[in-house]
This record gives structure tokens, sequence and C-alpha cells, in this order.
């Protein structure tokens, strides 16, 4: 007498013998789609009966939920979450509630933008997870710096700011050369 279930090696996509359609009583076969597994029925087109093998939920991306905050639009606890483009605080309510906050710092001493003067250099995170700065007023202003800025004019060509890399500052001005 064998362990194996031959079941399993029949050639035959079944979810599981036994289980019929709940619309047309046709049995249900296991079928692959761009987003995974699911069941389908075998009387399709005429029946188009589907479930998905993995059940989706929301709180499976919740990484850790942040005691003592609360979300402003709803008033529930923010909460660090994993998305797309890396981690985000959001609210812990997700889909009632779409509050979301950048999870990189933003401070009040953000130097102002050297080339429209009107707004600040923020830090933003690129959709690879890098981190670079741009001007808050775009996109009437597209300055944008890889490095971080420092509130500092360029005493060589009096451009607005210097930036730094590497513990090092220089003006990112092209066609001045001066590092400090």
């Amino acid at each position: 007498m064998s362990k194996i279930d031959p079941s399993l090696f029949s050639g035959q996509h079944g979810a599981r013998p036994d289980e019929p359609c709940p619309r047309c009583g046709q049995p249900l076969h296991l079928r692959h789609g761009k987003h995974g597994a699911f069941l389908g029925c075998s009387a399709y087109p005429d029946c188009d009966y589907l479930r998905p093998l993995k059940v989706i939920e929301h709180d499976e991306d919740v990484e850790k939920p942040l005691e003592g905050s609360a979300c402003p639009l709803c008033g529930h606890t923010l909460a660090i979450r994993k998305g797309r483009y890396g981690l985000f605080i959001g609210c812990s309510h997700y889909p009632s509630c779409h509050y979301v906050a950048d999870i990189n710092e933003q401070s009040s001493n953000e130097p102002p933008c050297p080339v429209c003067a009107k707004g600040r250099l923020v830090a933003r995170t690129s959709r690879y997870g890098k981190r670079f700065y741009a001007c808050d007023a775009y996109p009437g202003c597209r300055f944008i710096i890889n490095d971080k800025p420092v509130a500092q004019a360029c005493p060589k060509c009096g451009f607005g700011i210097l930036a730094e890399r590497k513990g090092r500052l220089y003006c990112p001005n092209k066609g001045c050369d001066h590092q400090q």
C-alpha cells in the first residue's frame, strides 16, 4: 500500500474531486493566472465562477504599530507599513482610511531652493529606494539634487546652497569646482 495520493499525479488539474462549483455544480479545476493560482469552473465560459487560492489580507503588510500616534483623519493608530516603494507610515484602518505619511524625517530647517527661491528642498525617495532632494514647488520648479543640501551659499560663485558628500561640502552649481 502506497502512502502517496495517486490523485496528485493523475495529470488532471482539479482542486478536490468532491468540490463542485457552487453556481452550476460542475467540478472546479486548478488554474494559473498572472495573480497566482485560482480555482475555476470547468464549464467556463458558460459559468465564470472563480475563487483565489490565496486569501489577500491587508494586515499582512503591517510591520509595527506606532503606539502613541494617532491618524489625523480618523484618530486610529498609525503603523509602519511595507509598500511597493518601501516602508511608509499609514493608518492601521486601511482601506477605510487612506492617510499616508513619509517615513523620511522632514525637518523644519530645509534649505530654500536656489533656483526658484519660492520652495524648499525636501527629502524624497525614488521608486528604487534612493534618497534625493527636490524643490517642493514642483512642477513649477524642477530642481533636484542627489546629495544632502546645506543652507550655505557658495563663496566662489554665490550659488544658494552647498551639498554634502562623504563629509565634504561642494558646490552643486555646474561650472563651479568649489570644495571644502
